[in-house]
């Protein structure tokens, strides 16, 4: 990808960052506060949660799924079928999603911990998309089936948006609606606030690093920075050592692990806005994407599949005000 690509993409996110302040205030709001702390960003305002049986919830996902790709839930359902996920609750067993695909069998694994909530059946739609990429790159020669990064989580939070979007739809009482759009802005949050402040970070520290050693007192100062620019303030206290607990910051193969995730997230959000349009008669021009994604520069496969320079920030925008209509209906059921 080109520099301009992203440079446009931080831009429109900075220009456009007030309605999630607004978010985090309201939120505070909720919780008696002036402003959230740090350990405040992720915590719930609501207790009516939705809870889905593992087996309800692979129903909600298939029933989602099948509105938009019959293919992805012909695969999924597969993947229940045959036990291509390892989704047990156990004590020890740490939270979070992981997919890997296996070429030569052209089947995927993941590993994942299911409790029942409304996140965890995005966890494994997210997942259940990185398996369907792979299964979509199949018949592709195997030295174009490695796609960057940038790309790499653009089916699966197309899935993953899906299944938050349809919850949503799907709430029973105002209360389940909000935590579900709570959940759905978390992640804008994320992706827009966390992920910035480490892209941020990491940019100044390699231009500080250039001029000789940087001390672990400075690095506390570049985050605590980078945290407080990022989330335009909205935060009453940081995370200075967020640097030293962080694992993408110490994958030395991978410097800026960070950025590809809002990138495949906004990208991501693209597509699914077309999906919309176009319901099922997407799915080949989806797929056709996929199989593209390791052999394209990201500007070339916009360009070819949805008409779009991305080197503008108006497509960005597009993307970014999907998320400010989840802002908007938050506001409005908190008011």
């Amino acid at each position: 990808m080109k520099q301009e690509t992203l440079d446009a993409m931080w831009g429109a996110i900075s220009k456009n960052k007030e309605p999630f302040v607004d978010f985090l205030y309201r939120k505070a709001k909720i919780l008696g506060k002036d402003k959230l702390e740090w350990y405040d960003l992720s915590a719930s305002t609501q207790t009516d949660k939705k809870k889905l049986s593992y087996d309800e919830g692979a129903e909600f996902i298939l029933k989602h799924f099948e509105q938009f790709s019959p293919k992805m839930a012909s695969f999924s359902k597969r993947a229940f079928e045959e036990a291509w996920i390892e989704a047990e609750d156990r004590p020890g067993k740490r939270p979070g999603g992981f997919c890997t695909g296996f070429p030569l069998s052209q089947q995927s694994r993941i590993f994942m911990t299911y409790s029942g909530s409304m996140s965890n059946v995005a966890t494994l739609a997210h997942e259940l998309g990185h398996a369907f990429h792979s299964f979509a790159l199949k018949d592709i020669h195997p030295l174009n089936r490695r796609y960057a990064m940038n790309v790499a989580e653009t089916a699966s939070t197309f899935a993953e948006m899906i299944v938050a979007d349809a919850s949503v739809k799907e709430a029973n009482s105002d209360e389940q609606k909000i935590a579900l759009l709570e959940d759905k802005l978390q992640r804008s949050v994320a992706f827009f606030m966390n992920i910035h402040s480490r892209f941020l970070f990491e940019t100044r520290f390699y231009e500080e690093r250039k001029n000789g050693f940087v001390p672990a007192s400075r690095l506390n100062e570049l985050t605590d920075q980078a945290q407080r620019e990022a989330y335009h303030d909205a935060v009453n206290s940081t995370s200075p050592s967020y640097w030293s607990n962080k694992l993408h910051f110490h994958i030395t193969g991978v410097p800026f692990y960070n950025f590809p995730y809002t990138f495949g997230y906004l990208f991501s959000l693209s597509i699914y806005a077309k999906a919309l349009e176009e319901g099922t008669n997407y799915e080949d021009q989806y797929m056709a994407l996929l199989r593209d994604t390791a052999v394209m520069s990201v500007e070339d496969l916009a360009m070819k599949h949805l008409g779009e320079d991305i080197t503008k920030e108006s497509f960005w925008e597009k993307g970014i005000e999907l998320c400010k209509n989840d802002v908007k209906e938050y506001l409005s059921l908190t008011e």
